[in-house]
């Protein structure tokens, strides 16, 4: 890169957004340039913004974010092009769904947000998971007349998912997959969160609608893309999804970051152990030449001990990036052939943030971003 692209964060001030600033530091290709909240926290610095809550990572901020003005992020849109080139949007659903697209009219937009995820020209991404799915962003930009896109990532549950469930379905074929997860505390934010009285010393065995978008984005995301170059400003977009039976239940734990997930899996063919294990370390292997300064130097780790993954001992492998994989066991109870294991996957980095800003250099080095 000859030049940093100068980055706005939407929602800077929220987990998310934190995290988006951590990620951004020091990076070789971005530099946070605004830093945009509600309006209540305009005209504040940001560490004024921060409020009483105040900043919630182990890691200290970025020291020269502390002294931005923050500003009103539903009235950037005049400013994108001119003071940022590309946005990294930490928003609320409702709130993304007004602002995001008068930010996309110019600029792209990386979101963390549900709010576009379900458009049928609008993809789901995860570097080395759909790549071909990127595509859709030049018909986005066609049928909507944005020089820019919204890019959004999955649900912070799914993402883990389906980094292991790619490679397994491209070696085996997938039939059937049970999933259950336990999910940090992180991943409710702030506002509203999870109350401490509901959460310590207890499991809530219910999350408002994680279930059905974990379902949905994961058969999105493994589905099948293809988009003729004759496609037009109108129609449905050609993302068909993976007809793949899947049930999820997801459930709230005590844990600071980090989300477990029990998988059960039964392939279409068999499915030895050592082929397993081969198949998910090779994950991510076509991103391996490009040099992205936010991959890890493995996508997938697998672990041998029994008593691993564990949130407090693995989330931070790899940076976070990493989804480490344990428990690797053979699984016939779901049909002739199958595998089961337990994965790890940080839900603020690789599955907010960290995950958002990897698809924005794969995107860069795709000639996406910065043209």
């Amino acid at each position: 890169m000859q030049k940093k692209l100068r980055a706005a964060i939407l929602g800077a001030t929220g987990v998310a957004g934190q995290q988006f600033l951590l990620a951004l530091a020091r990076h070789p290709w971005f530099t946070a340039q605004v830093l945009a909240a509600s309006e209540r926290s305009a005209g504040k610095t940001y560490r004024e913004a921060l409020g009483p809550l105040g900043w919630c990572s182990a890691e200290s901020p970025p020291a020269e974010a502390m002294d931005l003005t923050v500003v009103d992020a539903a009235g950037l849109a005049s400013r994108a092009g001119t003071d940022f080139d590309v946005v990294f949007s930490a928003l609320e659903s409702d709130a993304a769904k007004a602002i995001e697209p008068t930010l996309a009219a110019h600029v792209p937009v990386f979101s963390t947000a549900s709010a576009y995820r379900y458009e049928p020209d609008v993809p789901i991404l995860v570097p080395g998971v759909n790549p071909e799915h990127a595509e859709l962003l030049r018909l986005q930009q066609r049928r909507r007349g944005w020089r820019g896109f919204i890019a959004p990532g999955p649900n912070c549950t799914a993402t883990g998912l389906v980094i292991c469930l790619r490679p397994l379905h491209d070696a085996f074929g997938l039939s059937r997959v049970i999933m259950t997860s336990l999910q940090a505390v992180s991943g409710a934010g702030r506002s509203p969160g999870v109350l401490a009285l509901d959460i310590l010393d207890n499991v809530i065995p219910y999350i408002a609608k994680e279930e059905e978008k974990v379902e949905i984005e994961t058969r999105k995301i493994l589905g099948r893309c293809h988009v003729p170059p004759s496609a037009g400003a109108t129609g449905e977009a050609a993302i068909e999804p993976l007809p793949l039976l899947l049930s999820c239940t997801c459930t709230r734990v005590p844990v600071l970051d980090g989300h477990t997930e029990a998988v059960y899996i039964a392939t279409e063919r068999p499915a030895p152990l050592p082929a397993v294990k081969e198949a998910l370390l090779r994950m991510g292997e076509s991103l391996r030449g490009l040099d992205l300064p936010s991959l890890p130097a493995q996508m997938i780790a697998v672990r041998e001990e029994l008593n691993r993954p564990q949130p407090r001992l693995d989330r931070d492998t790899g940076g976070g990036m990493t989804t480490v994989v344990g428990r690797l066991r053979a699984e016939t109870a779901l049909g002739e052939h199958g595998v089961k294991f337990v994965l790890l996957s940080h839900n603020t980095r690789m599955g907010a943030a960290g995950g958002s800003v990897l698809t924005a250099e794969w995107l860069l080095r795709q000639g996406f971003v910065g043209g």
